[in-house]
């Protein structure tokens, strides 16, 4: 029986991977957009988990390639790694549709959140509710860099010091360097190469998985026109790399700083919706759209955010899939792998400093990996005790 990928864009999943219909597994994107609490961390690790450990849609392979892909290319991590599973199952359409299922739910989430904000004029209880989401937040970003590293790392020297090197490069720099990937990736290449030196071209290869940016240029009016709200937000999709809370920098110093279309306080609540609402962080450019330009200012800026997005998986994903087996590219693979695995535990521990500000938080965070690692209990349930642990103890705190 012909697999449905055949029939979508020429992708196909890898053979060690059984037939799943294709429904159900764009509804797990739709679930997984709707009670996925935690960021792209933990979201990483809720399909790393869930599809190629429990269910067996994706291979272990694949999933790896997509995680190096995410980390090569500009945007935030899960989506563009949800974006190319979808295109292993079912090509370019597989791709599409994962991306409008998994952005969905918490697309319409913001949307009610950002009315309620504006009518109401603040959102001071949701101050109190990130208080103990933050830090149950933190140890699910904690567990899933566990998982990752048995996942990426085996017992390789080489490997364990490039994580090393980027978790303790992250965390000094509090933010991801590119470059650093770029170095991995070509040392790991060079090994491969010299232990099985057959290039084929894979030089050129290497260089084009390199260079997935563009140059967009910069400027335009201050004015927040609709096209000006697409042109802003899709810069921001198309230079930030790595981790989706990566776009937070950017976005201050282009909103608050620049342009003046948020003062620090309406910029730090649309931080905080992007964190206690389930799907990918940068849906929090969905509700600056909303402040900047009601309804039509946030479909635009969440468009011009995904869009370099999708363009960044579903263009070279075919080029990456055909070379990958090469062994340089495979090389390649695995130090980004590693790199990204460091990059993430760097960033728990620079999200930790900031989240775990007393005994308070960090009981809460304790408590959420211990039950994490002793039982299956499914994040959404911790998020909301955690939660309701800083709406009950706010009083306690004022």
């Amino acid at each position: 029986m012909a697999d449905p990928a055949a029939h979508a864009g020429g992708a196909a999943p890898t053979a060690d991977t059984p037939a799943v219909e294709l429904w159900r597994f764009y509804l797990y994107f739709l679930r997984l957009g709707t009670i996925g609490f935690g960021g792209p961390i933990a979201l990483a690790g809720f399909m790393q988990r869930d599809l190629v450990e429990e269910r067996g849609w994706i291979s272990r392979q694949d999933y790896l390639d997509g995680l190096a892909l995410a980390q090569l290319a500009p945007g935030p991590l899960a989506a563009q790694l949800a974006m190319y599973l979808g295109y292993v199952r079912a090509g370019a359409a597989g791709a599409t549709v994962v991306a409008l299922v998994f952005v969905l739910p918490s697309f319409l989430m913001v949307w009610a959140i950002s009315v309620a904000y504006v009518r109401f004029g603040g959102l001071l209880w949701m101050q109190a509710l990130f208080y103990g989401v933050g830090a149950a937040v933190i140890a699910i970003i904690a567990r899933s860099a566990y998982k990752l590293t048995q996942l990426t790392l085996a017992r390789s020297v080489v490997l364990w010091s490039i994580f090393a090197v980027m978790a303790l490069t992250t965390a000094w720099a509090q933010r991801e360097i590119i470059l650093l990937f770029v170095a991995a990736g070509v040392l790991t290449a060079a090994l491969a190469a010299w232990r099985a030196p057959r290039p084929s071209g894979s030089e050129s290869q290497l260089n084009g998985l390199a260079l997935l940016a563009v140059a967009l240029p910069a400027g335009g009016p201050l004015l927040p026109s609709l096209p000006h709200v697409f042109w802003v937000f899709a810069k921001a999709g198309a230079f930030v790399f790595g981790s989706g809370l990566a776009i937070v920098p950017f976005l201050h110093g282009e909103l608050v700083q620049t342009l003046g279309w948020l003062n620090d306080r309406q910029f730090l609540d649309a931080v905080a919706v992007a964190m206690i609402t389930p799907g990918p962080v940068v849906i929090t450019v969905a509700f600056i759209g909303y402040l900047v330009a009601g309804p039509a200012g946030m479909t635009f800026a969440a468009l011009g955010v995904f869009l370099p997005v999708y363009l960044f998986v579903v263009v070279p994903a075919p080029y990456f899939r055909r070379h990958r087996t090469q062994p340089v590219i495979k090389g390649f693979v695995q130090g980004v792998s590693a790199a990204a695995t460091g990059a993430i535990a760097g960033a728990a521990y620079v999200l930790a400093t900031r989240a775990l500000i007393d005994l308070w938080t960090a009981g809460i965070a304790l408590a959420t990996f211990l039950i994490l690692a002793r039982w299956k209990v499914s994040e959404l349930w911790l998020i909301g005790a955690a939660g309701l642990v800083g709406l009950l103890t706010a009083g306690a705190r004022a």
